[in-house]
Parts: structure tokens; C-alpha cells; sequence
């Protein structure tokens, strides 16, 4: 009964559990397939790129298509068929049997040879080229390796390659090159020189050839994969140099690749660089502990040069596994496809390459959703099976089923993109789990919009439970996303539980704004101090709604506000302000001086009442503002700080009016400021206020040194030396007189550099005058003497002339000079003379 079941089972592999995704995938080859295996047991199979031949253990060979469909059946024997041959173009048949028959045959001709011999033959392989008339060859294999060749009237003639070791097994024939196994190795034959070229004795000689038969199978032209045992070599055909040939064959094989694997071999195939492997197993029985066939496996195997890699490992359920033997199972493949066909006597299986869609399922099997989608979008092109949106949905439920509904919500922006019947049955599902607000930042807000209802369900769910939230999406969101007006009176319902709610009134303020109220916004705004309430009023022009409320606007933010009053001036007055702010005199200054930063002419009406201002809130800008102000009544300043005792501000104001003398006394008596008296003698430069100065500190030794250290660039210092009482202590007298006397001589010093400069640059500009002058000048028939006008040099070369050069390039003849009327015997240019350029410096005469 177990045995029946594992032959029914329609499981066409067992994967490792590892999250290694297979290398292949499987499936039965059924149809006529399983019709004929019903009945009959699979022998031997050969595949063409455009139908499959295989033989059976009753003598009969059926060709079928790829899907295992019957197309013609031939009975060929009473016996087992042994082994099916095909040519490249698929359309002759060689066909060998256990009871000595060989038939090569066209499929879609007459051409037929039939040999029966007093031997099972094993093995027959037709030349790849049968169809050319002069490739007309097969070989046969029994206890001899015959070719047969047709000749002169169609006559076939027998030759032996080879014999004497024992049956033929195995043949292979590949371009030029036939590959064959027997009891002791495997041989290659060159057909072009009809040498042997090789011979690669099998390892392990404890092994009946017969249960455990060789594998051939050409990679290429000239490369040929041998599996005896659990012996895997590569072998490479190549050509010999012509000085080592001598008389050995023109070519030459070297085993490229050897390894040993775990399991008998069954059969071989190449995959790109890799090897597929088809292992025959066998296990000990946990239950009967004796050693039993178990299922065989298919492996991807990368060669390495003492070894190999396992790229995938298979174990296949194949019917009946647990009566074969290793010489049951038969491994071929297509080249063009990458298809493998693994033979038992009751099953074919078929092993594919996995393409995407497989990748695909294999990811969704193991919960990958991620990269399932990834993969797919990748391949959109090519993949058959699967759709984007599907594995997409797929893997927002998994998330969903994970409890991870924020990433869920984020992926449905990218896998639902503008499908608006999908957005919306998403929506309802969040809500049905109590996660709107999971979904709510990643709802579209435009191309495409949901419904209203969407919208404001989730912003129900916020107005119900997060006010916070609330705030922000209705801040994020467009206004035009939902209805206004039910937000805006769930909003007001709220806040008559509510009503110092800051939150839901700024929330409200924003709703008001989207809805064009922009009156009961700013009320809004200003009871909040809200910052961007002067932003509502730019953006919204609502100067004409603030014209009352200037005082509360500067409470909350006076340097925006005057910012802000300043920039529109056009739509609220300067007057207008002051008015509004006259019962708040800090806020005015704050205003007025802000102005008066920016323009000192725009506001000259108020200077005066800014005197007063500055002098009470911000006296330190009272000086700044009485220098740079030009309207500001001078008497009314001076009165305001006298009143005040203002001294620098009084100081300057006196020294404005012109009365420098009393400003300097303040100086001197309220401030006893040496320096500042000295520093404000200087900016006056009046010699009368240094008299008045040296007057007031002659009896103030502390004064005198001030002016002994600062006064010797303005009055000469023996002025003040003279007036000094004979036995007055004076601190630091010495250092004083010292820095005079230093003073003088830096003096001293600057001007004796000053005139060796000026004499340096002199003889410097007159060498370069006299290098100039010293240049000669060119004169031709173009130029023209300055008086007369007429070319400078006469037609006749021969006649004496006499041409007069100056140095500013002006050419006179001597003639057309007037005569000087001084005794000097410099001559100056008539024409630089006169525009003032100055004299001419040198003459050029020229005589001839």
C-alpha cells in the first residue's frame, strides 16, 4: 500500500525547507506518456529540438510531441529496445534491440537498412549529418564497434573500430568525433583521420558496468563530460602542435575537470558552465534497517578543477523509484531550451529552468511579498502569470494580517497608485479594523481625489479622538478635498464642550481661512497670538479688517507689525497708525523709530514728538536721531535734554546752534572728560575753543597731561609748557614730554621720507622724459607740415630741405615756423602752445 501511494503521488519534487530558492522546476510528462507506461516500461529516450522518441521494454519506439502526445508508434521488436538514435535534422532513426536488430530508417522517406545480429546490440548512433548523402554513416555496438558506411549502389559496408574489451555500452557521436564506453574505459575516434585519439580508464573497476553503466555527453564540438560510478571527468579535445605529433594522432585529450560525487550516476547534461547531475541513492531503512533504492536526485553542480560546488540538490518522486537500479534511470536533455528529461521505467519527468513566474511563486510561498512585487516589476514584460496589482493587494493583506498597518498604508500609494474603486475598498477596510488612522497620511490629495465621504470619515475619526492630528491633516489637506461647511460645525460642536480648546480653534481658524471668512480667522488668529496670523493678512489683503486692531497686532509681535505697516503704507496710513497707537506711547516709538530707519523724511512731522519718545523709551538712539535728523526743532531738543540733564545729547545740541563754547564748558565741568574735551576741540578746529581748553586745565594737572598726550598734531605744545606754574606736580610729566618729543621727531622722519620719495620719483620721470625725447621719429610722405599743410617732405628728394620735428609728433617746415621773438634758443610748438599742453621740449631738425 505504501509503495502504491508514493506511485501515485503527484508530488513532482520535495524542495529543502532552507530558503533556497530550487535552481529548477518538474512536472510529469503525461498524455500518451502515461497511457503507454500503463501498460509498458520506458527503456531508453532520445530528445529532438522537435519531438521526443522513446522506446520501450515490449520492442516498441513512439514519437511524441513535447507534451507527451503520440504521433507515430513503430514496432520494432518483440524485445527490449536498447537505444534510439537520431540525426540533427530529425529525420532519420536508428534503432538498436536486445535480440541483435538494427534498423536506420528515414522518418519521412523510403530509406531503410535492416541487420539482425547473433548479439543483443546495445548501443547505435547515426551520423549527426545522416541526411547529407555523403555522411551516409551509423555505428553499432555489441561485442564490436562497427561502422557501416554506404557505398557504390547503396550498399552498406561493415568496418570494425573496435573490440576486444568486453561489450559496448555507450556511444556518443558529436561533428567529427565519436565517444564510446566498454568494460575497461572510455575511447574517442577522430573520423577524419580515423585514429584513436584517447583512452580514459574508469576508476572504480569493482563496479558491474552493466548495473552501473557510463555516461556520455558532448558539451560541444570538443568537449566531452564522462560519469561512470561517482567519477565525474571533463574532458577537452585539442589540437597537437605539429613539432610533438611525430606519429601520434594530430589531436589530443586533457581532463580539464575530475571530481567524485556522493551518489552513483545516472546521467549527465550541461547547463551553461554548470553540470546537471542525475544520482541513482541508496539508504539504510529506518524501519527494516537493510539497504534500500531511495528517490533518485537531480543536482546543479559547478566544476571546479579537483572538485565541484552544489549549486541545487532535488530528490524527485518518480513511480516505482524503489525497484530501480542505477542502469534504470537515463538522463537527456535539449539543447536549444534547457529542458532535462529524467527516465525510470514508469516515469518521465520533465525538468525545467525556472523562469520569473516560478521565481515569482516561489517568493509568495515563502511569504516575500516584497520582492515577489520587486521582481515583478522588473519583468513586467515577460512575466505570463502573475499581475503586478495582484501580489500587490496580496501583500497589503499579509501586512495587514501582521498588524503592521502603517507600512501596509504606505505601500497602497505605490500598488494602487490612481485607482480610485481600490483606494476606496482599502479605506473601508482600515476603517473596519479601527485603523483610519493609519492610512490617513498616505490618502491621495490629488490625481486622483476620493470621494468627500472618504475624507471626512477619517477626519471624524481625528475630530473624535486625536485633536492634534486633526489639526494637521486639515493643515496638509486641501480644502476642497471635503465639505467644508459639516467640518467646520463638527469643529464648533466640539469646542462648545471645548471652548479654550487652543488646538481646535486654531483648526477652526484654518477652516474659516479655506472657506473665504477670513474676518472670523483673524478674530481667531488674534485671540491665539497666532504667528501666521500676519500671513493671512498679506496673503489675504485684509489691511482694511486690521485698521482697528494695530494695537493688538503690535502686542503680539511689534517687530512684525511695523514690518508689516511699514511695507503697505499705501493701505494704512502713517497718520492712521499713529493715531491708533496715541494711548500707547512705547509702541508708537517702536513704530516711529522703524520709520525713521527706513526713510528720515517720511515721518518729519513727528520728529518732534519723537524727542520725547526717544528721551523715554530709548535714550541711547536720542543722539543718533538728533544727528541724523534734519526737521527736528533744535530748541525743543535742547530744552527736553537740559530738562532731563541729557549731557551729550545738550553737548551736541549747543555745538550745533554754534555755541561751542558752552558745549565745551559742559565738557569740561559736568563730564570731566579731558578726552572727549580734546577729541571735540579737534572736530571744531577752532583756535579760540584750544584757549578756552588750555585756560580750564592749567590749574588741573590731570587735564594738563591729557592735553600734553593728545594736543601736539593741533597746537604747538610749547603754548601749553609756558603756562605751566613753576612747582605744579604733574603725573607722568616725563612720559608726556618724552611722547612730544617723539611726536616731533616721527614728524620729523615722515617728512624727510616724504622728500626723498618726491626726489626719487623726479629723477625717476625725468630719465624716462629723456629716454623718450631721445627716440628717434619717423617722418615719411604722409605726414604734412602742421602750418602750411603740405606733405612734409618735398617731391624732389634731390633739393635741400629743412623740417623742423617736435617731440608731440607735430612736423613744421622751418620756413612755416614763426620767428620767436625771445632770445632763447629753445623753440616751443605753436599748435600744444596753444591748447596749454606745455612746451614742446625738444627740436628735431632735419637738413638736407
Amino acid at each position: 500500500q505504501e509503495t502504491r501511494s508514493n506511485e501515485e503521488s503527484t508530488d513532482e519534487s520535495e524542495e529543502d525547507e532552507s530558503e533556497e530558492e530550487p535552481k529548477l522546476k518538474y512536472e510529469r510528462l503525461s498524455n500518451g506518456v502515461t497511457e503507454i507506461l500503463q501498460k509498458d516500461a520506458a527503456s531508453c529516450m532520445t530528445v529532438h529540438e522537435k519531438f521526443l522518441a522513446l522506446g520501450t521494454h515490449y520492442g516498441k519506439v513512439y514519437l511524441l510531441d513535447v507534451q507527451g502526445n503520440i504521433t507515430q508508434k513503430f514496432d520494432v521488436s518483440p524485445v527490449k529496445i536498447n537505444q534510439i538514435s537520431l540525426d540533427e535534422s530529425g529525420e532519420h532513426m536508428g534503432v538498436c534491440s536486445e535480440d541483435g536488430k538494427v534498423q536506420v530508417f528515414g522518418l519521412y522517406s523510403a530509406e531503410e537498412f535492416h541487420e539482425t545480429f547473433d548479439c543483443p546490440i546495445k548501443i547505435v548512433a547515426v551520423h549527426p549529418h545522416f541526411v547529407r548523402s555523403h555522411f551516409k554513416q551509423f555505428v553499432t555496438g555489441g561485442k564490436k564497434l562497427l561502422l557501416y558506411e554506404r557505398g557504390w549502389m547503396n550498399r552498406w559496408k561493415p568496418s570494425v573500430l573496435h573490440e576486444g574489451e568486453g561489450n559496448i555500452r555507450n556511444v556518443k557521436w558529436r561533428g567529427h568525433l565519436i565517444a564510446w564506453a566498454n568494460n575497461m574505459g572510455v575511447k574517442i575516434l577522430d573520423m577524419i583521420s580515423k585514429q584513436r585519439i584517447t583512452n580514459v580508464p574508469r576508476d572504480d573497476i569493482s563496479l558491474r558496468p552493466d548495473m552501473y553503466p557510463c555516461s556520455l555527453c558532448w558539451k560541444d564540438n570538443l568537449t566531452l563530460i564522462i560519469g561512470w560510478g561517482n567519477s565525474v571527468k571533463i574532458c577537452s579535445v585539442k589540437e597537437r602542435h605539429a613539432s610533438e605529433m611525430r606519429d601520434l594522432p594530430n589531436r589530443y585529450v586533457e581532463i580539464v575537470f575530475q571530481f567524485d560525487t556522493e551518489f552513483y550516476i545516472s546521467g549527465l547534461a550541461p547547463l551553461c558552465d554548470q553540470l546537471v547531475i542525475l544520482s541513482y541513492v541508496k539508504e539504510i531503512s529506518e524501519k527494516t534497517e537493510v539497504e534500500c533504492c531511495a528517490r533518485p536526485r537531480l543536482d546543479i553542480v559547478q566544476p571546479l578543477p579537483e572538485s565541484c560546488e552544489e549549486i541545487s540538490s532535488d530528490a524527485l518522486t518518480v513511480r516505482g523509484f524503489q525497484e530501480n537500479e542505477c542502469r534504470d534511470y537515463h538522463l537527456e536533455y535539449s539543447e536549444g531550451e534547457s529542458l532535462f528529461y529524467i527516465i525510470s521505467p514508469r516515469d518521465v519527468v520533465v525538468a525545467k529552468e525556472r523562469d520569473q513566474d516560478d521565481h515569482i511563486d516561489w517568493l509568495l510561498e515563502k511569504k516575500k511579498y516584497e520582492e515577489a512585487l520587486m521582481a515583478a516589476e522588473i519583468s513586467q514584460k515577460t512575466i505570463k502569470k502573475h499581475k503586478i496589482l495582484d501580489i500587490g493587494l496580496a501583500y497589503i493583506n499579509h501586512l495587514v494580517e501582521k498588524g503592521e498597518y502603517d507600512l501596509a498604508a504606505r505601500k497602497c500609494q505605490k500598488i494602487l497608485g490612481k485607482n480610485t474603486e481600490l483606494w476606496e475598498f482599502e479605506v473601508y477596510k482600515f476603517k473596519e479594523i479601527g485603523q483610519l488612522k493609519a492610512i490617513s497620511r498616505y490618502l491621495p490629495r490629488r490625481d486622483p481625489v476620493l470621494k468627500p465621504l472618504i475624507y471626512e470619515m477619517v477626519l471624524h475619526e481625528f475630530l473624535e479622538s486625536d485633536y492634534e492630528g486633526f489639526a494637521t491633516l486639515i493643515k496638509e489637506w486641501p480644502g476642497d478635498l471635503y465639505n467644508n461647511t459639516i467640518i467646520v460645525q463638527a469643529v464648533v460642536d466640539h469646542l462648545k464642550k471645548d471652548p479654550q480648546n487652543r488646538t481646535l480653534l486654531r483648526t477652526l481658524a484654518e477652516l474659516y481661512t479655506y472657506d473665504q471668512r477670513y474676518g472670523r480667522a483673524l478674530e481667531i488668529y488674534l485671540t491665539l497670538r497666532h504667528k501666521d496670523v500676519f500671513q493671512l493678512i498679506h496673503k489675504h489683503n485684509l489691511f482694511s479688517s486690521i485698521r482697528d486692531k494695530i494695537v493688538l497686532l503690535m502686542d503680539f509681535d511689534s517687530e512684525k507689525a511695523v514690518d508689516m505697516l511699514l511695507d503697505n503704507e499705501d493701505k494704512i496710513s502713517i497718520d492712521r497708525v499713529v493715531e491708533e497707537l496715541e494711548n500707547r506711547p512705547e509702541l508708537q516709538h517702536v513704530y516711529l523709530h522703524k520709520l525713521f530707519k527706513r526713510d528720515h523724511h517720511k515721518g518729519q512731522r513727528y520728529h518732534e514728538k519723537q524727542i520725547s519718545l526717544y528721551a523715554e523709551y530709548d535714550r541711547p538712539n536720542l543722539l543718533p536721531f538728533l544727528r541724523d535728523s534734519t526737521h527736528c526743532p533744535l530748541e525743543k531738543a535742547l530744552e527736553i535734554c537740559q530738562q532731563r540733564n541729557f549731557v551729550e545729547e545738550t553737548v551736541y545740541l549747543l555745538s550745533r546752534m554754534g555755541n561751542s563754547r558752552s558745549a565745551l564748558k559742559m565738557i569740561m565741568e559736568e563730564l570731566q572728560d579731558v578726552d572727549k574735551a580734546i577729541e571735540f576741540a579737534k572736530e571744531q578746529d577752532d583756535g579760540e575753543l584750544w584757549e578756552d581748553l588750555i585756560l580750564y586745565s592749567i590749574d588741573k594737572p590731570p587735564f594738563i597731561t591729557g592735553l600734553l598726550n593728545n594736543i601736539g598734531t593741533h597746537v604747538d605744545p610749547i603754548l601749553l609748557i609756558h603756562r605751566i606754574k613753576e612747582g605744579m606736580e604733574i603725573p607722568n610729566l616725563r612720559d608726556s614730554l618724552v611722547k612730544i618729543l617723539q611726536d616731533y621727531n616721527l614728524q620729523i622722519l615722515l617728512r624727510e621720507g616724504c622728500k626723498k620719495i618726491l626726489v626719487a620719483d623726479s629723477l625717476s620721470l625725468l630719465k624716462k622724459m629723456h629716454r623718450t625725447q631721445m627716440k628717434g621719429v619717423l617722418v615719411d610722405e604722409e605726414n604734412i607740415c602742421e602750418s602750411c599743410l603740405s606733405p612734409i617732405l618735398p617731391s624732389d628728394a634731390s633739393k635741400s630741405f629743412n623740417v623742423v620735428v617736435f617731440h608731440c609728433r607735430h612736423m613744421f617746415h622751418k620756413e612755416c615756423l614763426p620767428v620767436s621773438n625771445t632770445v632763447s634758443p629753445v623753440q616751443f610748438c605753436n599748435i600744444c602752445s596753444a591748447k596749454h599742453r606745455g612746451p614742446g621740449s625738444a627740436i628735431l631738425e632735419m637738413k638736407k
